[in-house]
């Protein structure tokens, strides 16, 4: 069966540059439908100045409301400008230990997401902190055990879940053990089908048994 072009849009999710929308921006929008965009620091200045974008960028898309993303997990991946809450990395939420806690997190960054018109969030990291060499993830893991990341992490997703915001568990099947920056090489792992079931993949299964929105996939090459 053929897919019509609006549906072939619907797929995709597009960055752009400059802090508000431009001619050229809206006219894509209007003619490919994509199903949403992602918003980096450069594209964020204020509070009212992201209000104004996200409603601009919404009234480009009437036919089906945008998804409108954003990387905050806290810590040293935060979009947002200061004056919103920044909350630590993942890592200071794992000592703590505590659900309860990464979920009022959540819920805070969710709250103030709404109120901008960002309505989803690539968060939580569901990735085991396995390997301490690992260049990428580190603290934004919640921590090197996976009942840990099971935990704090599905808290998280129903943080955001539950006040409006679909929530991304990356970065499947698992970052946590490359030794390589998968945003500049692609990182290899050896590690056996048997390890990825009993490591990697168990905060994934998790998340997707309770109802987590999405899943973000890993640029990494698994071996098994």
């Amino acid at each position: 069966m053929l897919m019509s072009r609006d549906t072939i849009g619907q797929l995709f999710m597009i960055g752009f540059d400059g802090t508000d929308l431009s001619p050229d921006l809206a006219a894509f929008l209007k003619e490919y439908r994509p199903g949403g965009v992602i918003l980096f620091a450069r594209n964020l200045q204020s509070t009212e100045q992201i209000v104004e974008l996200t409603n601009a960028l919404q009234r480009c898309s009437p036919q089906s409301p945008l998804l409108i993303a954003i990387d905050q997990e806290g810590g040293r991946v935060s979009r947002l400008p200061k004056e919103f809450t920044i909350f630590p990395p993942c890592e200071i939420l794992g000592r703590c230990r505590s659900p309860r806690l990464a979920y009022e997190a959540a819920e805070a960054t969710a709250r103030e997401l709404r109120a901008v018109g960002i309505n989803m969030n690539m968060a939580p990291v569901l990735d085991v902190n396995s390997n301490p060499a690992n260049p990428v993830i580190g603290d934004r893991a919640f921590g090197s055990t996976p009942e840990l990341v099971c935990e704090l992490g599905w808290a998280t997703a129903r943080g955001l879940q539950e006040n409006g915001v679909v929530a991304c568990g990356k970065h499947f099947p698992g970052h946590g053990d490359t030794a390589a920056d998968s945003h500049h090489e692609l990182p290899v792992v050896t590690a056996s089908r048997e390890r990825l079931e009993r490591l990697e993949l168990l905060p994934f299964r998790h998340a997707a048994s309770k109802g987590i929105a999405a899943m973000m996939t890993a640029h990494v090459l698994y071996r098994a």
